[in-house]
């Protein structure tokens, strides 16, 4: 039998960070997996001096690295106490580590930590190289607003597999109902109300095809489809995910530059104000594996 896969979430002590570690614990509980949780520290990178202080009880900057991974641990233990936990202290960017150690696991799970507010932007800059750089499934969390709602996938002319497969499986470790969406894209200042575009045969084939793959892949699941039209996708898809309890979306593209994970996936992340799961894959996985 082979061991199941693991999931790893990145602490760093802040408040999304928390969200993200109740979260990931509460996965791997429905999915019957150990969960990795990582704390890393950038004070080595900076100074030598990480001892205690003379006489000051728990004190020093390793310390302090370490009390912040229990709190994390504590969190995942009220998540979810019957979870193993596995925990690591790493000295470094998380961006370097963080892909290295989760490649090829069930997911990575980060907090989002962006700017919010008036700019709109959820997505801050290590969720956002999570997204480009990591050789398995990716987990934004922000504020989980509607835990009983729906697993909402988008889909693209290509099907999407690897994001309706992991959509599937969310949907059927938490019982939640699924909804496929493909948004055709009408141009900019198409009268949509009075000249609406047409619906292709292809795109109804195209949901009907995913509709039956999702059916097989999670028979005990609701399953509907939705084909949608605006003149944005990320839009649409925005729209389509109100209320529901995870956003799934499939990436294309490699490294860091914008849009290197697909243009929709990056609007959609920089957006999305619930859970999010970016469905990466890679065949080159072990090699991260191989160089810790």
């Amino acid at each position: 039998m082979h061991e199941p896969k693991t999931i790893v979430v990145g602490y760093d002590g802040s408040v999304e960070a928390a969200q993200a570690v109740r979260w990931a614990a509460e996965q791997a509980a429905l999915r019957s997996c150990p969960l990795h949780l990582v704390h890393c520290s950038l004070w080595p990178l900076l100074t030598n001096d990480l001892g205690p202080v003379p006489g000051v009880v728990d004190s020093g900057l390793e310390r302090s690295a370490q009390v912040t991974l229990e709190e994390g641990l504590a969190q995942a233990k009220h998540a979810a106490p019957e979870v193993e936990v596995r925990t690591s202290v790493l000295y470094g960017w998380p961006s370097v580590y963080l892909p290295k150690i989760s490649a090829g696991e069930e997911m990575l799970v980060v907090g989002s930590r962006g700017l919010g507010g008036f700019t709109g932007l959820l997505v801050g800059s290590v969720s956002l190289e999570m997204a480009a750089t990591a050789a398995c499934p990716v987990a934004v969390i922000r504020s989980d607003e509607h835990p009983d709602g729906p697993v909402v996938v988008a889909i693209d002319s290509s099907g999407s597999p690897a994001a309706l497969e992991d959509a599937c499986t969310a949907a059927a470790v938490t019982g939640a109902n699924l909804i496929i969406v493909h948004v055709q894209h009408a141009p900019t200042g198409y009268r949509l109300l009075r000249d609406p575009v047409d619906i292709h045969p292809a795109a109804e084939a195209l949901l009907d095809s995913a509709l039956s793959t999702a059916r097989d892949l999670t028979p005990r699941t609701t399953v509907q489809s939705q084909l949608l039209t605006n003149t944005s996708v990320p839009r649409g898809i925005l729209n389509a995910s109100q209320g529901a309890r995870l956003t799934v979306v499939g990436t294309k593209g490699h490294g860091l530059i914008k849009g290197t994970i697909g243009s929709t996936a990056h609007a959609v992340l920089h957006h999305a104000k619930g859970p999010m799961l970016i469905s990466r894959r890679s065949t080159t996985g072990q090699n991260y594996q191989e160089e810790l």
